[in-house]
Order: C-alpha cells, then sequence, then structure tokens
C-alpha cells in the first residue's frame, strides 16, 4: 500500500463517498475497540478518531481510513486491518489540535504503512 494510499478508503471496503460514520463500532482482527467518535480530512489526510471507551484506558485512537477492509452500514461496524495491540502501539493522539497538524499525521501514516499485510474478515 503506497504510503499516501492510507489516508484513502479501499475501493473494496464499502465505504460510500459522504457516508457519516460516528457512532460505528470499530473493530480490530482481534476484537471490539470502540465507536467513531468523529471523521476528518483535513489536506486529504481522511482518518476516523475512535473513543476506545475502558480499553485504553477512556483514550482516543487516530486512525487512518486506508486500514478500514470493511464498512457494515446495517450492523454500524468498521472492521480494520490490523490487530488492537498494533493501534495501541500507533503513535499516542493526545489532543484535537494533532487531527490538524500534518508532521503528526505523516507519523501516524508512515506507522499503518509499515504494518505487515494482513487479510482480514469481519470479527
Amino acid at each position: 500500500m503506497a504510503v499516501d494510499r492510507i489516508w484513502s478508503y479501499a475501493p473494496d471496503s464499502g465505504y460510500v463517498e459522504g457516508q457519516d460514520l460516528t457512532g460505528f463500532t470499530v473493530a480490530a482482527g482481534d476484537g471490539t475497540l470502540g465507536r467513531v467518535d468523529r471523521q476528518a480530512e483535513p489536506a486529504g489526510m481522511r482518518h476516523l478518531v475512535v473513543d476506545t471507551g475502558v480499553w485504553l484506558f477512556g483514550r482516543s485512537v487516530l486512525v487512518p481510513v486506508g486500514v478500514v477492509t470493511a464498512v457494515d452500514t446495517q450492523g454500524r461496524r468498521i472492521t480494520l486491518s490490523c490487530t488492537g495491540a498494533e493501534v495501541k502501539a500507533a503513535p499516542r493522539f493526545t489532543t484535537d489540535s494533532e487531527t490538524r497538524d500534518p508532521a503528526y499525521l505523516a507519523t501516524v501514516g508512515d506507522y499503518y504503512h509499515r504494518l505487515p499485510p494482513r487479510r482480514r474478515t469481519a470479527v
């Protein structure tokens, strides 16, 4: 996956342009992570901010949409191509201003781009 593709939904993900994913459940390859708190795309760097609830002690995580493998509109569920441990190990998201910081977003994109490719099925 090219680094710039980490910021774009895969054509076969089921995402429909303009779709609001707020509130959708987010599942990694090994279980549920939380719910989409918001979506953003500053400077074309499209991503989701996921509220992990108690899973990461109330911490939110920023996930580039390029790791979304499936959007189930009926079930209001998003599946990612990475594990919960990989999401937890991603560069820490601490403030809302980071969702607009190109340097921080580039670091996050590089991290997810370097993850080993996997074939995922819905969890």
